[in-house]
């Protein structure tokens, strides 16, 4: 293979065989491809894009780059393997938090490859990150166990699992390529292959809170990510989200960690996650063939959450990683503080309008919370917290957030950058509407 030949006939627009596409891939692993002609191959595929079966062919070929989850001897029946993952918003990843140890609880074992935030959205991986003892990295042989006795368990990238996608994912980000459908397929499906699922539900969030800013753009990845777990031979749901607004309550990785847990407990549920906790669970519960109906399906998954089982599965979760045996009991105590919170106040009465979520996970960044380059650490301990939905009633007695800072002057900007970016109307604005606006399904 010469590896040249390869990015020149992608540069000048040409189809690639799978072989070529796979040899690519093997010669970055064996070291025959420089950085250098990584970087030339995603601008060649950014600029060109990819066939439906190039995209196969290169989710395909990262995942074989590494190991792939071989389950026959676990014990486990393999068509209760459900993967679960999320394209990234604002407030968005706490979901397969919620999720995973829920689907759980209703029989459906779900093995989960997640990753770090990046620039405005956060990571669940930085959540558990936060979880003192927690193994994110853990060996194949402990997530599988993992998985087996929890039911279900979320990690984040390994040495063994979809290597390719490392050096590339490094490259992409420092050539301006990292918006590429074909790309951002590639990656996702590759480590979500090499988990070895028999099935996927994966929600693909639009708007101001999300990577992909329109309803269009959202399609566009899903129906890629669609075709490339049917050519791969695995049923899968895409569920498109409006992420124009804030999930939930809180951003950061230790405060969204103490939302998840009271939600599994049920201090407080918001009702938009909620609804998107169940959906999502409900589909997973479906791809297993645990229940043959939608709303059964959602039944099953309220009722788990309900009776306290969600929460008993997350906290299995966390002690077979290595966790605290007693953290969803006294999460605080384990989890790391701020040391200034306070909350921030409306400048004026009136009712939250909208909001620039992008801007609200910016805040996040400017606290030490985000990262602009996948290697930089983040400060686990700062957030925002109680943040107010559209329709809510803010004012200089009735606040907007609160923000969890290092110090009174990262406050102070983090403040002024959440002020800015909340729209607030004198008269109460309508509802938001269903976060799901989508689904598109498709079998092998």
């Amino acid at each position: 293979m010469q590896p040249q030949d390869i990015i020149r006939r992608k540069r000048d627009g040409e189809v690639l065989d799978a072989s070529d596409i796979a040899a690519f891939v093997r010669g970055i692993g064996d070291g025959e491809v420089s950085e250098g002609q990584i970087g030339a191959f995603t601008m060649a595929v950014y600029l060109n894009g990819m066939t439906a079966p190039e995209r196969v062919a290169l989710s395909l070929a990262m995942r074989d780059s590494g190991r792939v989850l071989d389950w026959s001897a676990m014990g486990i029946d393999e068509k209760l393997l459900i993967e679960k993952h999320s394209s990234g918003g604002v407030g968005d990843e706490k979901i397969t938090l919620l999720v995973i140890p829920l689907a759980a609880a209703c029989g459906v074992f779900a093995p989960n490859l997640s990753g770090w935030g990046l620039d405005y959205c956060g990571g669940e991986i930085d959540m558990l990150d936060s979880i003192p003892g927690y193994d994110t990295a853990p060996s194949s042989e402990t997530f599988m166990a993992a998985v087996r006795s929890a039911g279900g368990a979320i990690i984040g990238p390994t040495p063994d699992l979809a290597p390719a996608d490392r050096k590339i994912f490094k490259v992409r980000d420092v050539t301006a390529t990292v918006e590429s459908v074909a790309l951002i397929t590639g990656s996702i499906m590759s480590k979500k292959l090499a988990a070895g699922p028999r099935g996927m539900v994966i929600t693909v969030g639009s708007g101001s809170g999300a990577y992909m800013a329109t309803p269009d753009d959202a399609r566009e990845l899903a129906e890629s990510m669609s075709e490339v777990a049917s050519g791969a031979g695995l049923p899968s749901v895409m569920l498109l989200t409006d992420l124009n607004a804030f999930v939930g309550t809180a951003i950061g990785a230790a405060t969204e960690v103490i939302e998840t847990v009271d939600f599994l407990t049920g201090r407080y549920r918001d009702a938009r996650v909620t609804d998107l906790t169940l959906t999502v669970t409900a589909e997973m519960i479906l791809l297993a063939g645990l229940e043959t109906d939608i709303d059964a399906a959602r039944a099953l998954a309220a009722s788990r959450l309900e009776d306290g089982s969600a929460a008993r599965h997350f906290g299995l979760m966390v002690a077979a990683l290595g966790g605290p045996a007693d953290f969803v009991e006294r999460p605080a105590d384990h989890l790391p503080a701020a040391a200034v919170i306070k909350p921030v106040f409306a400048t004026e009465s009136g009712f939250v309008a909208g909001m620039n979520t992008r801007e609200i996970g910016l805040a996040l960044v400017g606290l030490g919370g985000g990262r602009k380059l996948p290697e930089e650490a983040i400060d686990l301990s700062v957030g925002l917290t109680d943040f107010r939905q559209v329709g809510d009633a803010v004012g200089p007695d009735r606040p907007l957030c609160t923000i969890h800072a290092r110090s009174e002057a990262e406050w102070e900007t983090a403040a002024a950058r959440v002020r800015a970016a909340v729209q607030i109307a004198d008269t109460q604005p309508e509802a938001l509407g269903p976060i799901v606006i989508e689904r598109i399904a498709r079998s092998p």
